[in-house]
């Protein structure tokens, strides 16, 4: 193996010195600080490893909260044990108050979604006395004034023939939330009023969705035309049949679901 010393002539200030090697009939070039000249006896060059990189994991920054977020985790627990602690009250409102507020009293934030299941869970079951209690408990401590727990505790007021506290609420709900009134809440209240064959507060309660440009939906449609039928206003459900009827249908034939005309239906109301 020969060597050739040499230097770049010109860039000595940038370019470091390069050393010559001629080995097996090829030349390779190496820097010359890093060069290892071997006799003809020895070994050849061996390659040089690069130093292996440690990986540094950076880590995060953590976060503490004073409050702690609110979770579904362990709501579906909290809300059985609500119902069961409601269930177990007397039927006065201080006892069944009085329970409700130690059942909050060690927690940091107001457990809404595990009061929202436990309406639920209540009014599958049909206890219409303590979804009213539960219901107006957490609108004292002004949680849940959402249109869902407004139209569950207007179902209770219902099933538990409370025709008074359900118009109150009621008009709470219209002098509050004028223009953000779902449709299914006054259908709600439409099918209250038609339960406790009171024709002429429904017509009140439609004269209400027309003024907030709410539409009905079929089953409001139905209820209006009655009441105007058992009013004796026949011009007036023709009016309301023809401008909010829907002409078709969807019925099930051959397997396949279908859109046919409500000729039926139009037979019955026109």
């Amino acid at each position: 193996m020969l060597v050739f010393h040499g230097t770049s002539t010109g860039f000595d200030a940038l370019m470091p010195k390069i050393d010559c090697i001629y080995y097996h009939n090829k030349f390779t070039f190496t820097p010359s600080s890093v060069i290892c000249v071997h006799n003809q006896a020895a070994q050849p060059l061996t390659s040089f490893t690069t130093p292996e990189r440690r990986v540094v994991k950076k880590v995060g920054k953590e976060t503490h909260h004073l409050w702690k977020k609110r979770d579904s985790a362990g709501s579906g627990q909290k809300a059985l044990n609500l119902v069961r602690i409601v269930s177990q009250c007397p039927n006065e409102k201080e006892a069944v108050y009085g329970e409700l507020n130690k059942w909050i009293a060690w927690e940091t934030e107001f457990p809404l979604i595990a009061a929202a299941k436990a309406l639920r869970i209540l009014r599958k079951r049909s206890q219409w006395k303590r979804v009213i209690q539960v219901a107006k408990w957490m609108l004292s401590k002004g949680q849940g004034a959402t249109m869902g727990t407004y139209d569950t505790l207007l179902l209770a007021f219902d099933m538990d023939k409370r025709v008074d506290e359900a118009e109150s609420l009621w008009n709470m709900i219209l002098h509050t939330h004028t223009r953000s009134i779902s449709k299914r809440v006054f259908s709600r209240m439409i099918s209250l009023y038609e339960h406790h064959d009171l024709q002429d507060k429904i017509i009140e309660i439609f004269a209400d969705m027309e003024e907030l440009g709410v539409k009905p939906d079929e089953d409001t449609v139905r209820r209006v035309c009655c009441a105007f039928q058992k009013l004796g206003q026949e011009d007036n459900r023709k009016m309301v049949y023809k401008r909010y009827s829907c002409q078709w249908k969807y019925i099930h034939f051959k397997g396949e679901r279908v859109r046919v005309r409500r000729d039926g239906w139009d037979e019955d109301y026109q």
